[in-house]
Protein backbone atom coordinates (compact mmCIF):
# COMPACT_ATOMS: atom_id res chain seq x y z
CA UNK A 1 0.00 0.00 0.00
CA UNK A 2 1.19 3.46 -0.96
CA UNK A 3 1.68 6.05 1.58
CA UNK A 4 0.66 9.94 1.18
CA UNK A 5 3.04 12.47 3.86
CA UNK A 6 2.62 15.90 1.58
CA UNK A 7 0.56 17.68 -0.80
CA UNK A 8 -0.11 20.84 -2.59
CA UNK A 9 -3.00 23.07 -2.79
CA UNK A 10 -5.36 23.44 -6.15
CA UNK A 11 -3.72 24.76 -9.17
CA UNK A 12 -0.37 23.96 -8.08
CA UNK A 13 0.36 20.91 -10.29
CA UNK A 14 -0.54 20.92 -14.01
CA UNK A 15 -0.33 17.32 -14.70
CA UNK A 16 -3.45 14.82 -14.29
CA UNK A 17 -3.21 13.31 -11.25
CA UNK A 18 -3.56 8.70 -11.09
CA UNK A 19 -6.83 9.11 -9.24
CA UNK A 20 -9.28 10.75 -7.29
CA UNK A 21 -10.79 10.72 -3.34
CA UNK A 22 -13.76 12.14 -3.03
CA UNK A 23 -15.10 13.21 0.57
CA UNK A 24 -17.67 15.55 1.76
CA UNK A 25 -16.25 18.60 3.62
CA UNK A 26 -16.27 17.43 7.06
CA UNK A 27 -14.71 14.05 5.97
CA UNK A 28 -11.88 16.71 4.42
CA UNK A 29 -10.40 17.77 7.95
CA UNK A 30 -7.58 14.41 7.67
CA UNK A 31 -3.97 13.82 9.20
CA UNK A 32 -3.86 10.02 9.62
CA UNK A 33 -6.64 8.07 7.62
CA UNK A 34 -6.55 5.28 4.83
CA UNK A 35 -8.21 6.22 2.09
CA UNK A 36 -10.15 4.61 -0.54
CA UNK A 37 -9.82 5.92 -4.68
CA UNK A 38 -11.88 6.00 -7.21
CA UNK A 39 -10.62 2.79 -8.66
CA UNK A 40 -10.98 0.31 -5.62
CA UNK A 41 -7.43 1.03 -4.17
CA UNK A 42 -6.52 2.45 -0.57
CA UNK A 43 -3.95 4.65 0.06
CA UNK A 44 -2.27 5.24 3.83
CA UNK A 45 -2.52 9.34 4.18
CA UNK A 46 0.24 10.21 6.83
CA UNK A 47 0.37 13.71 8.24
CA UNK A 48 2.26 15.85 10.38
CA UNK A 49 -0.33 18.03 11.52
CA UNK A 50 -4.19 17.95 10.06
CA UNK A 51 -5.43 19.63 7.61
CA UNK A 52 -8.29 21.08 6.10
CA UNK A 53 -8.30 20.01 2.13
CA UNK A 54 -10.36 21.67 -0.49
CA UNK A 55 -11.15 20.53 -3.89
CA UNK A 56 -8.54 20.13 -5.97
CA UNK A 57 -5.95 19.74 -3.62
CA UNK A 58 -3.51 17.33 -4.23
CA UNK A 59 -2.02 14.38 -2.15
CA UNK A 60 1.54 13.21 -2.80
CA UNK A 61 1.80 9.38 -3.15
CA UNK A 62 5.42 8.21 -2.16
CA UNK A 63 6.19 7.65 -5.98
CA UNK A 64 5.52 10.95 -6.75
CA UNK A 65 2.27 10.51 -8.21
CA UNK A 66 -0.44 12.68 -7.07
CA UNK A 67 -4.15 11.93 -5.97
CA UNK A 68 -6.91 14.91 -6.60
CA UNK A 69 -9.03 15.41 -3.74
CA UNK A 70 -13.01 16.22 -4.84
CA UNK A 71 -15.53 17.17 -2.79
CA UNK A 72 -18.45 14.72 -2.50
CA UNK A 73 -21.76 16.55 -3.96
CA UNK A 74 -23.73 17.31 -0.45
CA UNK A 75 -27.73 18.46 0.04
CA UNK A 76 -27.21 22.07 0.51
CA UNK A 77 -29.38 25.06 0.76
CA UNK A 78 -28.51 28.01 -1.92
CA UNK A 79 -29.32 31.36 -0.53
CA UNK A 80 -29.66 34.26 -2.46
CA UNK A 81 -30.72 37.47 -1.36
CA UNK A 82 -32.17 40.69 -3.24
CA UNK A 83 -28.92 42.54 -2.93
CA UNK A 84 -25.37 42.77 -1.72
CA UNK A 85 -26.77 44.65 1.93
CA UNK A 86 -29.21 42.33 1.91
CA UNK A 87 -26.79 38.94 1.26
CA UNK A 88 -24.43 40.85 4.37
CA UNK A 89 -27.27 40.83 6.62
CA UNK A 90 -28.23 36.94 6.28
CA UNK A 91 -24.51 35.60 6.09
CA UNK A 92 -24.42 37.62 9.47
CA UNK A 93 -27.63 35.64 10.86
CA UNK A 94 -25.95 32.90 9.99
CA UNK A 95 -22.98 33.87 11.74
CA UNK A 96 -24.37 34.59 14.66
CA UNK A 97 -26.00 30.58 14.70
CA UNK A 98 -22.60 29.20 14.08
CA UNK A 99 -23.87 27.40 10.96
CA UNK A 100 -20.85 26.63 8.68
CA UNK A 101 -21.47 28.56 5.15
CA UNK A 102 -19.66 28.58 1.89
CA UNK A 103 -19.91 32.64 1.45
CA UNK A 104 -20.00 33.79 -2.25
CA UNK A 105 -19.98 37.11 -4.48
CA UNK A 106 -24.08 36.35 -5.00
CA UNK A 107 -25.46 33.73 -2.64
CA UNK A 108 -24.45 31.35 0.07
CA UNK A 109 -24.82 27.62 0.57
CA UNK A 110 -25.43 25.64 3.82
CA UNK A 111 -26.23 22.26 4.64
CA UNK A 112 -29.88 21.82 4.49
CA UNK A 113 -31.38 22.75 7.72
CA UNK A 114 -35.60 23.26 7.04
CA UNK A 115 -35.70 25.56 10.50
CA UNK A 116 -33.02 27.65 8.87
CA UNK A 117 -34.46 28.05 5.89
CA UNK A 118 -37.65 28.91 7.24
CA UNK A 119 -35.83 31.78 9.12
CA UNK A 120 -33.98 33.03 5.81
CA UNK A 121 -37.46 33.22 3.69
CA UNK A 122 -38.74 35.15 6.86
CA UNK A 123 -35.97 37.21 6.50
CA UNK A 124 -36.66 37.80 2.77
CA UNK A 125 -34.33 35.38 0.88
CA UNK A 126 -35.31 32.93 -1.44
CA UNK A 127 -33.96 29.31 -0.70
CA UNK A 128 -33.57 26.64 -3.27
CA UNK A 129 -32.39 22.75 -2.81
CA UNK A 130 -28.90 22.03 -4.87
CA UNK A 131 -26.52 19.29 -4.62
CA UNK A 132 -23.07 20.74 -5.58
CA UNK A 133 -19.00 20.51 -3.80
CA UNK A 134 -19.45 22.01 -0.14
CA UNK A 135 -16.71 24.10 1.41
CA UNK A 136 -17.44 26.15 4.25
CA UNK A 137 -15.75 29.30 5.48
CA UNK A 138 -13.20 28.49 7.89
CA UNK A 139 -13.70 30.42 11.10
CA UNK A 140 -11.44 33.47 12.33
CA UNK A 141 -9.89 30.86 15.23
CA UNK A 142 -9.14 28.50 12.88
CA UNK A 143 -5.47 28.51 12.31
CA UNK A 144 -4.22 24.80 12.77
CA UNK A 145 -5.17 22.86 9.65
CA UNK A 146 -6.20 24.90 8.04
CA UNK A 147 -5.47 25.45 4.59
CA UNK A 148 -1.91 27.83 4.77
CA UNK A 149 0.55 25.44 2.40
CA UNK A 150 3.17 26.27 5.00
CA UNK A 151 4.45 22.36 5.21
CA UNK A 152 4.22 20.90 1.50
CA UNK A 153 6.33 19.21 0.18
CA UNK A 154 8.07 17.57 3.29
Amino acid sequence: MQHIHSYHPAGVISDPPVDIVTLPHDLRHLRRKLLHLSNGEMVMLDLKEAMLFHHGDRLVLDNGDTIEVQAAPEKLFEIRARDTLHLIELAWHLGNRHLAAQIEEGRILILRDHVIRAMLEGLGATVAEVEEGFQPARGAYHSHGGHGHDHHGH
